[in-house]
């Protein structure tokens, strides 16, 4: 049994079962998560009979970290993880600035808002699944197929992992992003309790908003997650204007037409009030010209939205080269001509492979 699998209810039952007092629970459910502990030896405030129970009972270390890469420019790090059954995943942290342009600031919990600057952020870019069963042809994991998802724990861990590392450095994680190996809403139960657990006020106390999951378009699931009326920001891969060019890249579109697609996201945004983004990977010859833009532009009309576009990053499944700079521009600018703000935003970890798509189990 993995501690990270467990809610703060379910822990509680367990200790019960042990005959235990329930106030044991919140302060395991502490150390796990606003001090970090990742074994039962750390908890020095729990009886040495409690501490043996947990060490017998259940297991704090969901993965072996079998190595990392670090970017040439420092910035970023791609670790790779190797789960219990032997399967492969890969976690990412990412840099932006530099934490000596601030002050240091003491604080109580691991991930105090005051610690958010930009020039202090720290995303993590986080995995849902072994692998993925989209398929998606400019995508490392989708070229590798599907193997099993991940349990809520195994996520939660991905995130406490990163979050020890940083502690260290007197850093806090700022942002998450669940845009690592796999398709979130695919095993969206494991991925919608982990961002619960990590929400936890009494826990990690992560803020909703500073979440990000990403899909390839389910779209009875974009309907659930907005009828949840979360917090969480949720981004659409899109990556192309029509059918034909789409079901070319992303084989979901057979199944999920852009125009249902479209739909569920204006209901997301009527849900929640929340603007929803687009990712869209620039292709050079692809998807990258003022008249994809226009025709983009038509279909976001009238829908609180925003474009996020990275020029491809390039993986050895797919022979599909990245946008210029000056074509990049001239997309984002026909884009803003029609209402429709956009970022072309900054490639991070393509050297180590960390880039988005660029994930396969394998450093």
């Amino acid at each position: 049994m993995l501690i990270y699998d467990l809610d703060l209810d379910s822990l509680t039952k367990l200790l019960q079962e042990w005959d235990e007092p329930a106030y044991r629970a919140k302060q395991i459910w502490q150390g796990l998560y606003q001090h970090l502990y990742d074994s039962p030896e750390q908890f020095t405030n729990l009886s040495k009979s409690l501490r043996e129970k947990l060490a017998e009972n259940v297991t704090f270390a969901p993965f072996k970290v079998k190595t990392y890469l670090d970017s040439s420019d420092g910035f970023t790090r791609k670790t790779l993880l190797e789960l219990p059954d032997k399967n492969l995943i890969e976690a990412v942290l990412m840099k932006y600035g530099d934490p000596a342009d601030n002050p240091q600031i003491k604080t109580s919990a691991p991930n105090s808002e005051n610690l958010r600057g930009a020039k202090n952020r720290r995303t993590l870019c986080i995995s849902t699944q072994v692998g993925c069963a989209m398929g998606c042809v400019f995508c490392a994991t989708g070229q590798m197929g599907f193997k099993r998802h991940l349990s809520s724990g195994e996520i939660v861990a991905q995130v406490l992992f990163y979050a020890r590392m940083l502690k260290e450095r007197n850093e806090v994680v700022t942002n998450i992003v669940l845009m690592g190996m796999g398709e979130p809403f695919h095993n969206y139960d494991n991925t919608t309790e982990a961002i619960d657990r990590l929400n936890d006020p009494s826990g990690f106390n992560f803020g909703a908003r500073r979440f990000t999951i990403s899909t390839v378009g389910l779209v009875p699931q974009i309907r659930r997650f907005a009828d949840e009326k979360r917090q969480v920001n949720l981004a659409i891969s899109l990556h192309a204007a029509d059918d034909e060019s789409r079901v070319a890249m992303l084989p979901v579109n057979k199944r999920y037409k852009i125009d249902d697609v479209i739909e569920a996201c204006k209901y997301y945004v009527e849900q929640t009030h929340r603007r929803i983004t687009f990712e869209w990977a620039l292709i050079h010859g692809v998807n990258d010209s003022p008249e994809v833009a226009k025709k983009l532009a038509a279909r976001l009309k009238g829908l609180m939205c925003h474009v996020n576009a990275i020029p491809l990053n390039p993986t050895t499944g797919y022979n599909g080269q990245a946008t210029s700079r000056e074509r990049a521009a001239k997309f984002k600018e026909t884009l803003e001509q029609a209402g429709i703000p956009c970022t072309i935003r900054m490639r991070r970890g393509i050297d180590i492979h960390a880039g988005c798509g660029q994930l396969a189990g394998a450093v």
